[in-house]
């Protein structure tokens, strides 16, 4: 049984680190979800026109690469990589859970995401997952949600522009 990582600690840390992401980093995203009941598919349940539902406010860290420009046939295309760091609470008070294909829109660019990582676990443990041992549930959590996403074009996705 661990001495260390109860619940309470990881409130602390959960509050500490809600505070840094709102207060000091400030960085504000507009996350999309794909809107399955206004989007039409065929019977392989393939879309070729995707609508999203309104986007969600989230507070984050961005690690953004380097911006890559290739040219074409048809001109000019710029590509660029980024990494965005949620807290996992944040997207459970929201209700939400990442995926691949969802649209995350900062600083007036579009990105589609490619990969979602979820393996920040406070003390090791996962309180989702906690089926073996029942006592794991006062101990640890899933800190963080992380995703790896690519530049798109406002174009493709059909997205107005929003105001938060």
């Amino acid at each position: 049984m661990s001495i260390f990582g109860y619940r309470k600690d990881f409130n602390l840390f959960r509050g500490i680190s809600r505070e840094l992401l709102s207060e000091v980093v400030e960085q504000v995203v507009g996350y999309y979800k794909i809107g399955l009941e206004s989007t039409t598919s065929n019977m392989y349940g393939e879309s070729t026109n995707k609508s999203y539902n309104d986007p969600i406010k989230l507070n984050c860290r961005v690690e953004r690469g380097d911006q890559q420009t290739s040219t074409n046939d048809f001109g000019q295309d710029v590509n660029r990589t980024a990494q965005f760091m949620f807290l996992k609470d944040d997207f459970k008070d929201a209700m939400l859970r990442a995926e691949i294909g969802d649209i995350i829109l900062w600083q007036g660019d579009f990105y589609e995401v490619d990969n979602v990582k979820e393996n920040q676990l406070f003390f090791g443990k996962d309180d989702d997952y906690n089926e073996i041992e029942e006592y794991h549930s006062k101990y640890g959590a899933s800190v963080s949600i992380i995703c790896e996403a690519h530049l798109t074009r406002r174009e493709r996705l059909g997205i107005e522009e929003a105001r938060f």
